[in-house]
């Protein structure tokens, strides 16, 4: 059964305070006279009146004045704005919380580094309480031990029980956490904002000589990203790990499920969302996160991450499916994918001509507005829409792939699909191998988990509603009597 969360501050009772320095987010984009597009997840929003102007003061960076305060609240918890606070850190008002199991060799660096802070090791039950105990005494740190192995989740919440301070620094034990004080100073500013439940940094892998470290210090699958962003199931960010993640003691509740042994990192955050809380990804302030030790441990932490969706998708229906997209975007990549083009260009054009119907009265340039908003979404979904195929069902790709009517267009498909990885970062042809296999391990999870739960949820698409009919897709007009 989930753990209680407490039910976040309304927005209206917490407005973003006068003199707070704030930033359009980057990828936000002004259209026309009244529009600004992106935020998490992408959205078109009105701004009538004034507000386009107060909200251009703040591309390049301003202070929030008198009478903006409600204004930003909405920006910032659209993702189109983001608060700039000065980093500060008050260490006695975090606990420091580390799951510890067997694997104690990076406990006494973890500890040097963490020195300033006041920390908990819990031990969940690992074999040699007595030497972890030991080191954990010659750092005047405490220490929480329990009989019975519970899983980084319940440990988790051994520690939360087990301290008082308002804010909790979970910290895995294979975690590097280099200049702590700057690392948490950075994050603990961002709880300024009374709406802020969790931040967490960017979790980059660390770097080193073997082929698996190096492609984990490129491709970590805890590493969210080089944007920060509000988290939000469906935007560029829809979760965060709980490797390095500082949270409101406030918000949390009674923690992490600890039913939940992978995947209650997600399970935490989603529900910390559907609360009203906001949870913050800070992608400049970066710690590591050591690789796994051999491939087969690396091959069977992908398939657990799989396996954990199914699990997942009960709790929060619909957020685990492999793609979500409304019908028209998926037709038009097909009609691409079989062959026939100018169909799509035309579910793209209707589309267009739908929406510039409906803003024509508020834009000056409604055509532009449309083509905006429509075709460049389109085509910036086929990415996207690309990965989430292959990750998911890369496995019966290649099986269908062995039809010799299909295999070009679905080798096609696959080697898109996989490509997309490297969209931002330069291609390593070493990589290749490794990351094809790290998406089959995670699909096979996939499966695995759908058979074990009896469920098809985290393999079936969450095909979103349209406005659009077909009728006007397929030019056919209504007679009106």
């Amino acid at each position: 059964m989930s753990q209680l969360i407490t039910l976040a501050p309304s927005p209206v009772d917490a407005p973003i305070a006068v003199g707070t320095l704030v930033r359009i987010d980057p990828e936000s984009k002004f259209l026309d006279r009244d529009y600004l597009t992106g935020g998490a997840p992408w959205k078109l929003l009105r701004l009538p009146g004034g507000s386009k102007s107060v909200a251009e003061s703040w591309v390049n960076g301003a202070r929030i004045l008198p009478g903006q305060e409600r204004f930003a609240r909405t920006l910032i918890n659209q993702g189109m704005l983001h608060p700039i606070y000065e980093p500060r850190v008050d260490v006695d008002q975090i606990d420091v919380v580390i799951p510890v199991y067997n694997d104690i060799s990076r406990v006494s660096r973890l500890l040097t580094m963490l020195r300033d802070f006041h920390v908990t090791i819990v031990d969940d039950a690992s074999s040699n309480p007595s030497l972890l105990a030991e080191i954990v005494s010659t750092f005047n740190q405490s220490l929480v031990r329990l009989e019975e192995n519970v899983g980084p989740g319940g440990a988790r919440n051994a520690g939360l029980r087990a301290t008082s301070r308002p804010f909790i620094w979970f910290i895995d034990d294979d975690i590097t956490v280099d200049a702590a004080l700057n690392v948490a100073s950075r994050l603990f500013c961002q709880f300024s904002d009374p709406m802020i439940s969790c931040v967490t940094p960017r979790v980059r892998g660390t770097d080193g000589n073997s082929l698996r470290d190096k492609f984990e210090l490129r491709f970590s699958p805890l590493d969210m990203g080089a944007r920060s962003q509000i988290v939000v199931p469906g935007g560029p960010v829809g979760y965060v790990p709980s490797a390095c993640m500082m949270v409101r003691r406030s918000a949390v509740g009674a923690g992490f499920d600890p039913s939940l042994r992978i995947g209650e990192d997600v399970d935490l955050v989603w529900r910390l969302h559907d609360q009203g809380w906001l949870v913050r990804y800070i992608a400049d302030v970066v710690v590591t996160h050591r690789a796994r030790t051999s491939w087969s441990a690396w091959w069977h932490q992908r398939v657990q991450y799989g396996i954990s969706s199914a699990e997942l998708s009960k709790r929060h229906p619909g957020r685990l499916a492999p793609l979500r997209a409304d019908p028209w975007t998926l037709l038009a990549w097909g009609t691409v994918f079989i062959g026939r083009p100018s169909l799509g260009a035309r579910i793209i054009s209707v589309n267009s001509d739908a929406l510039k119907e409906r803003i024509e009265d508020s834009a000056d340039e409604p055509d532009h507005v449309a083509r905006e908003v429509v075709a460049k979404g389109m085509l910036k979904s086929g990415g996207p829409l690309a990965r989430a195929v292959v990750r998911t069902f890369g496995p019966l790709l290649l099986l269908i792939a062995l039809h010799p009517k299909l295999r070009r267009r679905v080798l096609a498909l696959f080697v898109f699909g996989t490509a997309w990885r490297w969209r931002k970062t330069r291609l390593h042809p070493l990589d290749v191998p490794v990351a094809i296999a790290d998406d089959v391990a995670y699909s096979v999870g996939v499966a695995k988990g759908a058979v074990k739960s009896r469920s098809l949820a985290t393999m079936t698409p969450d095909i979103t509603k349209s406005s659009v009919t077909l009728r006007k897709v397929l030019g056919i007009s209504v007679q009106k009597n």
